[in-house]
């Protein structure tokens, strides 16, 4: 039987939950769907975890998404509100750094027991520095770089090289294998 569970843009769930289905999964919020990120969030939804999606100026794979089940918010404060686990795919160290501390950024509205997954080309200092300020405030801080290309990406076969601690690493393990067949802990 099929899940009618689903996540609304707020976070709240809504429909029917079946027995024989699992109505746990966690709720994905992804930041940075272009050539790599539109292939590993569309196999995060084919997964069957609901996933809200942050908008950007290119809209088809926005759309595509969300017309694959996806949700659309408008902001990073509004994505960590609806997420259990968030994943950030942008080009780097300075974009990660405004996501999660600009003006109406995930830090704005994120509580206790977040996973972020940045699988972003960033710099170790900053890394290293959000992992120690979030761990601070209960949210997990998970560094995650890619090996692949967006046709890997797009065929849920893309080599993830994952640091975070072990409890982290077994909430976010489910989703980094829903775009990645290799995964190697550093």
């Amino acid at each position: 039987m099929l899940n009618d569970l689903t996540a609304t843009a707020s976070g709240n769930w809504t429909g029917t939950k079946h027995m024989t289905e699992d109505t746990t999964r966690a709720r994905v919020g992804f930041i940075g769907v272009g050539l790599m990120g539109h292939g590993m969030a569309k196999n995060i939804l084919a997964k069957g975890f609901p996933l809200a999606v942050l908008g950007h100026r290119n809209r088809a794979p926005v759309e595509d998404l969300v017309a694959r089940g996806a949700t659309e918010v408008k902001s990073a404060a509004e994505l960590a509100q609806a997420s259990d686990i968030i994943v950030l795919c942008v080009t780097g160290a300075p974009q990660v750094e405004a996501v999660l501390r600009g003006e109406n950024g995930i830090l704005s509205t994120a509580k206790a027991g977040l996973h972020i997954v940045d699988t972003s080309t960033s710099e170790p200092t900053l890394t290293m520095a959000l992992a120690a300020e979030l761990e601070a405030r209960g949210i997990f801080f998970c560094d995650s770089p890619l090996g692949g290309t967006p046709v890997q990406a797009d065929e849920g076969t893309l080599s993830a090289m994952v640091g975070a601690q072990d409890a982290a690493f077994a909430v976010i393990e489910p989703v980094v294998a829903a775009y990645a067949s290799r995964i190697v802990r550093v």
